[in-house]
């Protein structure tokens, strides 16, 4: 009997996905090569390390430029206004989509860098142009109808195929400091706007393994641990988070890639720790 594996990389800005491509090399180093996942679930930050991870590039080479010199990101913050924005639908009671549709209607007022020079700086970081053949699957959130969508190789619109580029900046969009991203008649916000890693997705997979950069959630049906959970208990599970000297390293400021580096570091570093319980599961 085949044993299915879906590997889910969650939000947490450029210090997320350098720890996130830290960790995945470390455990490369050991033997433990989570790009063999049958399924593997990217939300923004997860997703740019998805498409990295899925390209064909070694995990170390990863590793290597996440610890380069910062290139062409661009620091940003989550102000006070911006997270009145962001966390203010949250915290009223309404359902999911009615939630995410006020993030979006901030989200689309909101003024930021524009839409092109947002998505040169995700072409870059997207090694590939084309989908890969493993099942690859991209969130994102409709900024109008606050509609989660999942992008994937499959992905169809009237016009034809959702470019990777276009799927990881639409993932990555955080609301209100990047600007939504267009994707045919529609534009889109970050995927982690109410889950920051979409856990539920793994849906019919037997073994998961989640990397999340941030694991706190404001409801507990988007939280990572409630959505494991419901998977159901014949599914073998395992989260990880950044342990204290990631989140030391990581900073305060998720979106400032002057930490990217020691992120990427400490990630390495954690894979140590984390290696055994891994590998019992991926094997």
């Amino acid at each position: 009997m085949t044993t299915s594996r879906s590997l889910v990389l969650g939000g947490g800005g450029v210090t997320g996905i350098g720890w996130e491509t830290g960790l995945i090399a470390g455990l490369a180093d050991r033997g433990i090569r989570l790009s063999e996942a049958d399924r593997i679930i990217g939300t923004s930050a997860g997703s740019s390390v998805a498409a990295t991870l899925t390209s064909g590039i070694q995990a170390n080479d990863a590793y290597h430029a996440q610890i380069a010199d910062r290139g062409s990101e661009r620091a940003a913050r989550l102000g006070i206004s911006n997270l009145a924005r962001f966390l203010g639908p949250q915290l009223l009671p309404a359902s999911d989509q009615t939630i995410a549709r006020r993030i979006g209607s901030a989200a689309l007022r909101a003024k930021t860098v524009s839409e092109a020079e947002r998505r040169e700086i995700i072409a870059r970081r997207v090694p590939c142009a084309d989908w890969p053949d493993t099942d690859l699957r991209i969130t994102a959130i409709n900024a109008s109808t606050g509609e989660r969508r999942v992008f994937s190789k499959d992905s169809l619109l009237a016009t034809g195929g959702v470019s990777l580029v276009d799927a990881v900046a639409a993932s990555c969009a955080v609301p209100t400091v990047w600007p939504p991203v267009t994707i045919g008649t529609h534009r889109y916000i970050d995927g982690g706007s109410l889950s920051a890693t979409n856990a539920d997705l793994a849906a019919g997979c037997d073994v998961v393994v989640v990397l999340a950069p941030i694991a706190v959630s404001l409801r507990k049906r988007w939280s990572v641990a409630g959505q494991l959970a419901a998977l159901g208990p014949g599914v073998r599970t395992l989260l990880i988070t950044p342990n204290d000297a990631a989140k030391r390293a990581m900073g305060r400021n998720s979106l400032d890639p002057a930490f990217r580096a020691a992120a990427a570091r400490a990630g390495k570093d954690q894979a140590a720790a984390v290696a055994d319980a891994v590998g019992r599961l991926w094997s």
